[in-house]
């Protein structure tokens, strides 16, 4: 495939300020030049760069071979097997080389692509202008030279980053084909960005999602994790149910949004991303065992009622309810058991917070996962369950002194004491009542 004669965009044009590029990466690519081969920043630092965003990783593409870079760089590391790069280490942090890439169809050893098209094996290298048609979007194939400030476009990149465009290279369907992932990439980019998947590259995106269910769990967790814990996840998951993906990426959450006739369920989902991405906003942490909590727990509330119904203890019901959520999850993507059993205890407390006497209570209090099953708690209440009452005592019960929180447990005692004496009394005058009629 043809690409053309690339766009030389000089630094006048572009724009973007050279202060902002990594100076290891210019060190990197200098050096690289100086023995003799192209080298370029490319991807995504380029694309935010000029987008006056402050990129999170500088990538650089080279025509030298894996084996000549470590040559040149005492700290390089060579990694992977489908796609082998180097990383070239400072301390902790390293900068990730690759070397220019040729297609698969042309029958170069290294390459390999299965009966379904998919990429299997990436290590077919080439040149420049080759390496320009195995990028997957325009605005991530763009080439910037540090040395000279020029900017080298092959795809109208920088067009459709102008008009905030996400465009596949190439045709949509084969390049899904290649690698599914890309469907999961155009959401996400979209999402981050605020841009528009343009009408070719969206077409085949809804009948296409089903080829994801072919791609290992462990990358779809990844990528699960990239989604909806990038900033941006609202955005993303509401992408992600309209272009139909969300049934073929987490089928038990786009099952439990049709089965839910409440609203509840979705109500949680989205306050919980909004939430999400507001704690990320202001740099605090964010848990995975907590987003799966809230993507299942439909599956699991359900699952244990029915099991309570059939005569199974509150949590005894739980812990096979969530058992069977997991089990089924994995099958489409993994959750890595540190992960799995923090879930878990999220669910199982939820039963211990109807618990109000001072000795329970307090053990609750200092168990290790409170906080995350407390807000689980909270957020359930926001959403509508019936549940406010208990979010309402627990959120009083945190913040009493010890004195307090004595008061707040004899008082709920009490409550409780009377609610059921009422009961007695409204049961005896119903089985007066009934006893007249039958006398009658």
């Amino acid at each position: 495939m043809n690409t053309g004669e690339a766009a030389h965009v000089p630094s006048a044009v572009h724009h973007i300020p050279a202060d902002k590029v990594c100076g290891r990466a210019k060190d990197v690519i200098r050096r690289l030049q100086k023995a003799g081969y192209e080298a370029y920043l490319v991807g995504g630092c380029v694309r935010d760069l000029l987008l006056g965003r402050t990129p999170k990783d500088f990538d650089i593409a080279t025509s030298a071979r894996p084996e000549e870079i470590r040559k040149l760089f005492n700290s390089c590391r060579l990694i992977g097997r489908r796609f082998r790069l180097a990383h070239i280490y400072y301390g902790r942090d390293y900068l990730e080389v690759a070397t220019f890439r040729a297609p698969h169809d042309e029958g170069v050893d290294g390459g390999k692509v299965n009966d379904e098209g998919r990429i299997i094996n990436d290590n077919v290298y080439g040149t420049l202008e080759e390496d320009v048609w195995r990028r997957d979007f325009t605005i991530n194939a763009l080439f910037y030279n540090p040395s000279n400030g020029e900017l080298l476009d092959f795809v109208n990149g920088l067009e459709d980053l102008r008009h905030g465009k996400i465009r596949l290279i190439g045709e949509p369907e084969k390049r899904f084909r290649e690698d599914p992932v890309r469907l999961l990439r155009a959401i996400r980019f979209a999402a981050k960005l605020g841009f528009e998947i343009e009408g070719h590259t969206r077409a085949p995106m809804a009948s296409m999602a089903i080829l994801l269910e072919a791609v290992s769990s462990a990358r779809l967790f990844d990528e699960i994790i990239k989604l909806l814990h990038s900033g941006d996840g609202l955005a993303t998951y509401r992408l992600l149910c309209e272009y139909g993906v969300l049934q073929h990426l987490l089928p038990l959450t786009a099952e439990s949004l049709e089965e839910d006739t409440s609203g509840n369920f979705a109500r949680m989902v989205e306050l919980s991303l909004g939430n999400t991405d507001q704690r990320i906003a202001e740099g605090k942490s964010v848990m995975p065992a907590f987003l799966y909590a809230v993507l299942l727990w439909h599956k699991v509330q359900m699952a244990a009622l029915a099991l309570k119904v059939g005569g199974t203890p509150e949590i005894q019901a739980l812990h096979l309810a969530a058992t069977d959520a997991l089990r089924d999850q994995v099958d489409f993507t993994a959750v890595p058991r540190r992960y799995s059993n923090i879930t878990r205890e999220i669910w199982a407390l939820q039963s211990r917070f109807h618990h109000r006497d001072l000795r329970r209570a307090s053990t609750l209090l200092g168990n290790a996962r409170f906080r995350a099953a407390y807000d689980f708690l909270c957020l359930r209440a926001e959403a509508g369950e019936p549940v406010q009452d208990d979010a309402n005592w627990w959120g009083d019960f945190q913040q009493a002194t010890p004195e307090g929180r004595q008061e707040l447990c004899k008082g709920a005692h009490n409550k409780k004491g009377s609610l059921r004496r009422r009961k007695r009394r409204k049961k005896s005058s119903n089985g007066d009542a009934a006893g007249g009629s039958s006398a009658e």
